[in-house]
């Protein structure tokens, strides 16, 4: 088969989106949510339904209602309740910030939805600070009807970004393993969803075991371990076209894969002699480069964001610990030296921690330290959570959580959860049966 071309993207159901800044003031208001510590209060935000006419209306309330979900799934805003609104906003004009201010709001939303000639939609917003009285930001996008969900996501990215300071995380994909069946005789199959988990869709039909997804820079393709054909190989899963195939022709088993920052590497191990050790894959000619050289499990291996170093977990010391080196090979130091075993270590898309698996006393805990292995922070603990992923701004991190079975065998099932980088607004991320195995797509604009 051939590889699709490495620089395209994903059509996302043929999204073409024209943004039009609208005018604000030069002044800068101080309404800022610091979120480098624990926000104990929420900021109140007010969300009046977007007006339009016709079936229009209907789509305002939609978007309005994902937008202000998006916000306050985020831990730091608090949408206040419409029933205590005060000015009607869809007769147009400015807003009436005594009115607003009322009802204790510190941020307002405003917007509108209108049908264009050509029958696409253009949906316009502006986002105000009450008590500075002054627009901090506006934007109009232009899209076809159906993709009335991304625009949602894409507002509240950038309401966040506006008053945070900080990208935000709303337009994005999470691709995950379903889970079905009786615990002895899992069915897991390649699935992938919005980051609120709307638009769920199975990838695979389930008939052969996959594991550890994770997505291309592109957010275009999906690289994973499959037990197709017997033996358990990487293969790339192109998203738009359902193409799968298996990227290295090696003997022996490949399994943990990850893409490199520019997309044209896969990192991922290989098990050789009752070890294992890293390789890299060179998408274009196929080329395997062995990293690591030894008879210990080196495994699960992540590039950082620059490409130039790859964290991995391994055994070579006695015990599972976390090391790093450089991304041509040699030179590993280890990083981790707290008490128990670690693994699964996941570089931050800001390079700034890495976040890991931790298993110690029976006790599983996800983590985060710098690279140099300095400032180790547990987030959540539980019987067992796993499989750290990030948000594309760093800020937030996806995993899922195991329940154990009963005596008769019964249970065991897995969800997933997010938790922000501070330890807080853990809650979990809904699918329609037991997950595993998350990972965040970047921003797909």
């Amino acid at each position: 088969m051939t590889l699709p071309n490495r620089a395209s993207r994903i059509a996302l159901g043929a999204l073409a989106v024209i943004a039009v800044m609208l005018a604000a003031p030069a002044a800068r208001a101080e309404l800022h949510i610091d979120i480098t510590h624990g926000q104990s209060q929420p900021l109140p935000i007010a969300l009046p339904p977007f007006p339009g006419d016709g079936a229009n209306a209907q789509l305002g309330q939609q978007i309005t209602s994902v937008v202000s979900n998006d916000l306050q799934s985020s831990g730091l805003f608090q949408p206040l309740d419409p029933k205590s609104f005060i000015q009607d906003v869809s007769t147009g004009g400015p807003p009436q910030f005594g009115a607003w201010r009322q009802i204790n709001a510190q941020a307002l939303v405003t917007g509108q939805v209108q049908t264009q000639p050509d029958g696409k939609a253009r949906v316009e917003f502006r986002l105000w600070d009450v008590y500075a009285e002054q627009q901090l930001a506006g934007f109009a996008y232009t899209t076809t009807q159906q993709n009335w969900r991304r625009i949602a996501h894409i507002i509240a990215d950038e309401i966040y970004k506006r008053i945070t300071g900080e990208d935000g995380y709303f337009d994005t994909r999470i691709v995950y393993i379903a889970e079905s069946g009786p615990a002895q005789n899992r069915i897991k199959r390649l699935a992938i969803m919005d980051q609120d988990s709307a638009n769920n869709q199975y990838l695979t039909d389930g008939r052969s075991l996959v594991l550890t997804p994770r997505f291309s820079p592109s957010a275009q393709e999906i690289t994973y371990l499959s037990y197709a054909g017997g033996t358990p190989r990487v293969y790339l899963f192109n998203i738009d076209t359902g193409q799968q195939e298996a990227v290295a022709d090696a003997t022996g088993m490949t399994f943990a894969p990850r893409f490199s920052p520019d997309g044209n590497r896969v990192v991922l191990s290989k098990s050789e002699g009752g070890g294992s050790n890293i390789y890299s894959l060179d998408l274009r000619t196929h080329h395997l480069t062995r990293l690591s050289d030894g008879g210990a499990i080196d495994t699960s291996p992540c590039f950082s964001p620059d490409g130039s170093k790859i964290a991995f977990n391994s055994d070579r010391g006695g015990s599972q610990q976390l090391y790093v080196m450089g991304a041509g090979g040699g030179g590993a130091q280890r990083i981790s030296f707290g008490s128990g075993k670690y693994a699964t270590p996941v570089w931050s898309p800001r390079g700034d921690l890495i976040a890991f698996t931790k298993i110690d006393g029976g006790q599983f805990s996800i983590g985060v330290m710098h690279p140099d292995g300095s400032g180790e922070r547990i987030l959540t603990q539980d019987f067992l959570v796993e499989g750290p992923t990030w948000a594309p701004n760093g800020r937030v991190l996806m995993y899922f959580r195991g329940s154990p079975t009963d005596k008769s065998g019964h249970g065991g099932g897995s969800r997933l959860f997010s938790i922000d980088l501070t330890g807080s607004n853990q809650h979990e991320v809904k699918t329609p049966g037991d997950a595993s195995d998350p990972a965040w797509s970047p921003l797909l604009r």
